[in-house]
C-alpha cells in the first residue's frame, strides 16, 4: 500500500523570499509549497433575486363595462367638477346689496332720531326734519355711508377680489378718455335743455322747495356732484346693470343650449349686444323713477332721466369703466348747477329759479 507523500507545512516565519501579499511562490523551489492567496480584482457584490411567492396576475373581466358600453359605476363622482365662468356681478350680489341698504335705511333712521332728540339744527320734530335740507342730505349721506362700508367689507369676500375691481372701476381709462366724457356730459346738458322746451316740468316740484336760501342751494350743489353721482352710479352702473345683463345672456344659455361666454383678460363677463341694450333700458326705468318724486313725476323730468340713464349706461358699456359713468353723471350735474348759479347771480335770487 502505497504511502501518500505529506506536504511540508510552513510556519508563519518561514515565508520565503518573494512571497508578500499578493504574491506566490516560485514554482524552482520544490519544498514550498503553493497556497491559496485572493485575487487582487474589484469586490462586485451581486444581490440575490428572489422569486415573489405571490405572482401579480391580470384580472380579467368576461364583461367589462367598457366592452359593454355602459359607463363606468363611479364615473360620477370621480370625474373632476366643472363650474361655468363667475360672472360678477350677479342678481343675488343686487339682492344683497338691497338688504345692505336696508340696514343702511334703519341706520339713518337712527342717527335722525339721535339728532332730533338733542335738538340739532334746531329742529325737534320729524315734519320739520322733513323739509329740512341739511336733515335731508345728511340722512341720504347716511345711508350711502352704510350700505357702502357693509359692501366694501363683503363683496371682497365672495368676489375673492377688491370691491372696485370686482365693479371694474379702472380709474385710469376714465383719465385717459376725459374729453370724451365731457362730450357725453355735455351731450345730457343738451337734452335737459331741450326737454325743458318741449316738455317743461312743473313750477313747484318738490326739488324746488329745497333751493329756499343760498346756504341750501351750495350744500345741494355739493352734495350734487359728490356723493349723489358716485353712490348712484355704484348702484345702477355698478350693480344693477352688469347684473341683468348677465341675467339676460344666462336665460339665452339655459334656453338654448349655448355655452357661456368666456370670460375677458381681467376675469369681467363679456355681455351680448343684446343683453348690453336690454339690461340698459330695464336699469334706466328704477333710476328714472328714483327721482320721479323730487319732480312731481311730471313726464318730461321722467323721459329725460331715462335718455341721461341711457347715456350713462352707453357710457359704462363702452368704457369699461365705471369711474367713467361717474365722471360723467358728476359733470352733468356741475352743468345743471352752473347754469342755476348763472342764473341766480351766484345763488343769490333764488326768486329767479
Amino acid at each position: 500500500m502505497s504511502e501518500t507523500p505529506r506536504s511540508e507545512i510552513l510556519e508563519p516565519g518561514d515565508e520565503p523570499e518573494g512571497f508578500g501579499e499578493g504574491s506566490r511562490a516560485p514554482a524552482s523551489n520544490p519544498k514550498q509549497i503553493e497556497t491559496w492567496q485572493p485575487e487582487t480584482r474589484p469586490f462586485a457584490p451581486t444581490l440575490a433575486v428572489f422569486e415573489d411567492p405571490f405572482p401579480a396576475t391580470e384580472i380579467v373581466e368576461p364583461h367589462s363595462q367598457a366592452q359593454s358600453g355602459e359607463p363606468p359605476l363611479f364615473e360620477y363622482w370621480l370625474r373632476p367638477d366643472t363650474y361655468p365662468p363667475a360672472r360678477i356681478p350677479h342678481l343675488g350680489h343686487v339682492c344683497l346689496l338691497i338688504v345692505f341698504a336696508t340696514f343702511g335705511l334703519l341706520g339713518a333712521v337712527l342717527l335722525t332720531r339721535s339728532a332730533l332728540h338733542f335738538h340739532l339744527f334746531g329742529v325737534s320734530t320729524v315734519t320739520e326734519a322733513a323739509n329740512d335740507i341739511q336733515y335731508a342730505l345728511g340722512n341720504m349721506a347716511a345711508i350711502y355711508l352704510i350700505t357702502f362700508l357693509a359692501c366694501l367689507v363683503f363683496f371682497p369676500l365672495v368676489w375673492h377680489k377688491g370691491f372696485f375691481a370686482g365693479l371694474q372701476w379702472h380709474g385710469a381709462t376714465a383719465l385717459r378718455l376725459r374729453y370724451r366724457l365731457l362730450g357725453a356730459a355735455f351731450t345730457c346738458f343738451v337734452l335737459a335743455m331741450i326737454d325743458e322746451v318741449l316738455l317743461p316740468g312743473p313750477a313747484n316740484a318738490p326739488i324746488d322747495k329745497l333751493f329756499q336760501t343760498p346756504r341750501e342751494a351750495w350744500l345741494l350743489f355739493a352734495f350734487g356732484v359728490t356723493f349723489a353721482p358716485f353712490f348712484e352710479e355704484m348702484a345702477y352702473r355698478g350693480f344693477l346693470l352688469p347684473a341683468l345683463a348677465t341675467a339676460w345672456d344666462w336665460a339665452i344659455e339655459q334656453s338654448t343650449g349655448r355655452p357661456p361666454r368666456p370670460l375677458d383678460e381681467d376675469g369681467h363677463p363679456q355681455w351680448s349686444m343684446f343683453a348690453m341694450v336690454g339690461a340698459s333700458i330695464a336699469s334706466s326705468i328704477p333710476f328714472a323713477l328714483m327721482h320721479a318724486e323730487q319732480t312731481a313725476h311730471a313726464l318730461g323730468p321722467f323721459l329725460l332721466l331715462v335718455c341721461v340713464s341711457l347715456v350713462l349706461c352707453w357710457t359704462r358699456l363702452a368704457t369699461r369703466s365705471l369711474a367713467a359713468s361717474v365722471a360723467v353723471h358728476s359733470c352733468y350735474n356741475f352743468l345743471l348747477f352752473s347754469l342755476m348759479l348763472l342764473g341766480t347771480s351766484g345763488f343769490k335770487h333764488m326768486e329767479k329759479l
